[in-house]
């Protein structure tokens, strides 16, 4: 039987590849005791983690979902974290449904990125999940629903957002001065994870976090001198390329994302949109964010150097 004073939390796509890095931190030494058990939900039918139980007490189970059994797959739960991907949306939507016969006091929704409510246009995923959140504060609005927003994953910094380390090119639309903030998946795992350890009338309806805050001008000099050799810089005009890129609609969330990157719609700090990573790992106690001088130093400031991404308009 769970322990009372310790939840029981579920994390929905624990095999997806942001599911494992979740997973992976909720199992860690350092917040693995504060559950009584972890439970991955998985439509998958192989699952990376066996069910055991660890030296703390906690039990690692399995449960397998579908759109015919989530009420009975979510008994007996606390503590919701949801890190299905973007083609999920209509299982999400019967996700949600499902809440109102369950126990869950807590849910973390799938954003996990940029801050898609602190801007003035409209994208179609962005759209969904705005959608989605709607739907379950009308659903269970009773529930603590807590929706983290990590900026841009480090591990992407590359041509997909202008930077294009191996062309010896970045690209900045506006300002290439602007911070703009990258968290690791492991780090966007342990901050989930620490918030679930509060209790839920102190976890935050929103959190915004960032690994590292860096501008174009700075990640081009980090880069540099790790060893990608010259990188130079080039601007576009903010309003002219803002202007063309939402014409009209576009599945492509970058060409979004470039212009936000110079507006401040990327920026977890202070000064833009805030910052809550003292909240999740006051002075770095719990854990050490992950920075683009990491980045860089493990790769030789050639970052994603084998992907090939879209160029700028």
């Amino acid at each position: 039987m769970a322990s009372i004073t310790r939840p029981v939390v579920a994390i929905a796509g624990a095999t997806g590849h942001l599911g494992k890095h979740v997973t992976t931190a909720f199992l860690s030494s350092t917040f693995q005791d504060k559950f009584s058990e972890i439970i991955l939900l998985s439509r998958n039918e192989s699952c990376l983690f066996q069910p055991s139980s660890s030296k703390t007490g906690v039990k690692l189970s399995t449960r397998r979902y579908s759109e015919n059994n989530l009420e009975e797959a979510l008994q007996d739960i606390q503590i919701l974290v949801d890190t299905i991907g973007p083609a999920g949306h209509d299982f999400k939507t019967k996700l949600v449904d499902a809440l109102p016969g369950t126990n869950i006091r807590v849910y973390f929704p799938s954003e996990f990125g940029v801050d898609n409510y602190a801007h003035d246009f409209a994208h179609p995923g962005w759209q969904q999940k705005k959608k989605h959140f709607a739907n379950v504060q009308r659903v269970v609005p009773h529930m603590k629903i807590c929706r983290v927003f990590s900026g841009l994953v480090l591990e992407d910094l590359g041509p997909g957002f202008g930077l294009n380390t191996q062309n010896g090119k970045y690209t900045s639309v506006g300002s290439f001065r602007t911070p703009v903030s990258f968290t690791s998946v492991g780090d966007v795992g342990r901050t989930v994870a620490s918030l679930a350890t509060l209790p839920a009338e102190k976890i935050p309806d929103i959190v915004h976090v960032g690994g590292d805050s860096r501008s174009v001008a700075e990640m081009a000099r980090i880069m540099e001198s790790a060893g990608a050799g010259r990188i130079d810089i080039d601007c576009l005009s903010y309003e002219k390329y803002k202007k063309e890129n939402t014409a009209g609609p576009s599945s492509w969330p970058e060409s979004h994302v470039w212009f936000l990157m110079g507006d401040g719609g990327v920026a977890h700090t202070a000064a833009f949109l805030g910052n809550d990573n003292g909240l999740v790992s006051p002075g770095q106690q719990l854990w050490r964010w992950k920075t683009v001088e990491d980045l860089a130093e493990e790769t030789s400031g050639q970052p994603a150097k084998d992907v090939v991404g879209p160029g700028r308009k």
